[in-house]
């Protein structure tokens, strides 16, 4: 019997960190995107929240991946939607 609540009380555990990852990670982001129109540092705080959601979430990794390969290209000065130069 003690099993059998033991296992329940872990996937509570669970299913608790992930509605807080999801509602904190949630609000954060959407700050981060109420910046964009507001004063405020939107770049810094929109990564913060998808690195919050990117614990629980794939969609989320991928976006914060996406995120940094941007800011990378730019802090390097590279735009990464400027068409490519060939060389014919």
């Amino acid at each position: 019997m003690k099993r059998l609540f033991s296992g329940l009380h872990v996937e509570n555990i669970k299913v608790v960190r992930r509605v807080i990852v999801s509602v904190v990670g949630a609000t954060i982001l959407l700050i981060g995107i109420a910046l964009l129109v507001l004063p405020g540092p939107a770049f810094v705080v929109i990564p913060v929240g998808l690195a919050i959601l990117a614990t629980e979430y794939a969609w989320a990794r991928r976006w914060l991946k996406k995120a940094r390969r941007i800011a990378s290209n730019v802090v390097s000065g590279r735009d990464s939607a400027a068409p490519r130069e060939s060389r014919v």
